[in-house]
């Protein structure tokens, strides 16, 4: 299963991180710092992304709600079959900021989506509990 991962570019660090453990799980995943070559068209690689992967994660962070593209990625995968509940949030909290902090910030549709939350810095056991989610919804 190829595994979409979306995330701000600020929090490329933590994407990597992510994607590591999703792989070694025997995950296949879509990065687009990793992904996108020099000279690509970035746009229609991630076009391309979305129309081949089945699952997506969505590293939620405050830098991720700011950006403009994390939104135009959920709301192709909130309109594709295809992705039927394979949408898993990853809300990433701070030790002195919870979910509720910036719960308001979060597009509706997110909220009411069962995900993981984690506090950063990620340890180990986190990276564990997505790729152990997105393995059992491989086999759902």
């Amino acid at each position: 299963m190829k595994v979409f991962l979306s995330y701000s570019d600020a929090d490329q660090g933590l994407a990597r991180r992510v994607a590591m453990a999703l792989e070694k799980a025997g995950l296949d995943v879509w990065q687009s710092s990793r992904d996108v070559l020099p000279g690509d068209n970035w746009a229609a690689s991630v076009a391309k992304a979305l129309e081949e992967c089945q699952p997506m994660v969505v590293l939620v962070t405050p830098r991720w709600l700011r950006s403009r593209w994390g939104m135009r990625e959920i709301e192709y995968a909130l309109g594709e079959e295809s992705y039927n509940w394979r949408l898993i949030p990853v809300f990433i909290v701070g030790k002195a900021r919870n979910f509720e902090d910036f719960e308001d910030e979060v597009p509706w549709i997110l909220r009411r989506i069962q995900g993981v939350t984690l506090t950063y810095p990620v340890q180990e056991e986190g990276l564990q509990q997505i790729a152990k989610v997105m393995l059992n919804r491989e086999a759902a």
